[in-house]
């Protein structure tokens, strides 16, 4: 992938085709159906998703797909079996191009993420 200023999600994904391109697209409407309205931005330059501060990032690589979100050690401890077998870091989980991609644990991350930022701004506007 050559180095590029990407604007939008749909351009991010228009340097990539094939599985990458469907596994990505499938992590979107995933993203979108869990949190309606949620807003689509570029970010460091790959996806990135925001709903009441940044909810989840995701990106591409030859052997597998990053899902990346804030660190967040509640996140971490709460999908400590979930994530078993899956590479991980402080703020990422890689996920195998080779194994199936894991549509369920992806929605539950991604709704644990909107109810942490939900419950953040909520401590953050005094409700």
């Amino acid at each position: 992938m050559a180095k590029t200023d990407y604007q939008s999600i749909d351009q991010y994904h228009q340097a990539f085709s094939g599985e990458s391109l469907v596994r990505m697209q499938t992590i979107r409407n995933i993203i979108h159906e869990a949190v309606p309205g949620v807003e689509e931005r570029i970010s460091y330059q790959i996806p990135c998703f925001k709903y009441k501060g940044y909810l989840i990032y995701y990106c591409t690589f030859p052997k597998h797909i990053t899902l990346s979100n804030p660190y967040s050690e509640a996140f971490w401890e709460h999908f400590k079996t979930d994530l078993k077998g899956y590479k991980t870091s402080k703020a990422a989980i890689q996920i195998p191009t080779d194994q199936p991609l894991p549509e369920t644990l992806i929605k539950k991350i991604v709704m644990f993420r909107k109810k942490e930022n939900e419950e953040r701004a909520k401590t953050k506007n005094g409700k």
